[in-house]
């Protein structure tokens, strides 16, 4: 069994830059780590080769720095790593972006199940790993938060809901975005941390993905974002002194006035 995880190295939470003059994360530089949501699929792709056996292929869209973080999940088990680096996939919104990757999984080819964290701490979006299966024409089964029954031919797992779950049935291949709920992730071990040093990295660029030029990157990306500003800072609240009564009456003043100077 061939399983493929999708990572994303995203900056550290306390270091995100925005490149001014094209409004999108400045990557080269900055300090970065595996998206969180990225290690429980890791740890989930590890699981399921320890129970049926093949191998984990790590895959990667970003800058060459990311090559650090596909070399941190072989560390952790992941038996290969393949970069998706080019110049020309910079800038992608999440629909270039699954589009690129769905071509790198096409170009690796033979697989029986693809597991994604399910949203990157960076754009919160969640839609990625859908937009893969989309691509691949895959059956998918997003907020995974256990995997009831696997096998060479279909799997069950169940699905976060808001109030609840539900039990879902997939032929494979397929494709799975997983919660935090899943499993807790491993650490390195040293075995690992010195296959990781010694590991060859594939890289794959857009030529040798084929893609379609207008479908990749900035130019390609449906959604662009016109500007990216830090909110002001909210002003200090203000204390009411008076007794019950009077204080309720003083607030039902002020919050009408806000509403007539918005219908105004």
């Amino acid at each position: 069994m061939h399983i493929i995880v999708c990572i994303k190295q995203v900056p550290d939470t306390t270091d995100v830059k925005i490149d001014p003059e094209t409004n999108t994360l400045m990557r080269e530089g900055v300090a970065s780590i595996i998206n969180p949501f990225d290690m429980y699929a890791i740890e989930e792709s590890i699981r399921i080769k320890e129970k049926l056996g093949g191998k984990v292929t790590a895959i990667s869209m970003g800058p060459p720095q990311a090559e650090a973080a596909l070399r941190e999940a072989i560390s952790l088990g992941v038996d290969e790593g393949v970069l998706v680096c080019d110049r020309a996939f910079a800038g992608s919104d999440t629909w270039a972006t699954s589009y690129t990757l769905a071509a790198a999984l096409k170009k690796i080819g033979d697989y029986s199940i693809v597991l994604c964290g399910k949203q990157a701490s960076d754009g919160d979006t969640a839609q990625v790993g859908p937009g893969i299966a989309t691509h691949l024409d895959l059956p998918q089964i997003t907020y995974v938060r256990k995997i009831e029954e696997i096998d060479e031919e279909k799997i069950v797992a169940e699905r976060l809901l808001e109030e609840g779950y539900e039990i879902i049935s997939s032929p494979l291949p397929c494709l799975l975005t997983v919660v935090k709920e899943i499993n807790e992730p491993r650490l390195p071990s040293l075995k690992g941390k010195m296959a990781a040093k010694k590991a060859e990295i594939k890289k794959l660029g857009a030529e040798e993905l084929q893609c379609e030029v207008p479908k990749i990157g900035l130019d390609g990306s449906p959604t662009k974002v016109v500007k990216i500003f830090t909110p002001p800072p909210r002003g200090g609240g203000e204390i009411f002194t008076d007794d019950p009564a009077a204080a309720v009456g003083t607030i039902a003043g002020k919050l009408k006035n806000v509403v007539l100077g918005a219908n105004q």
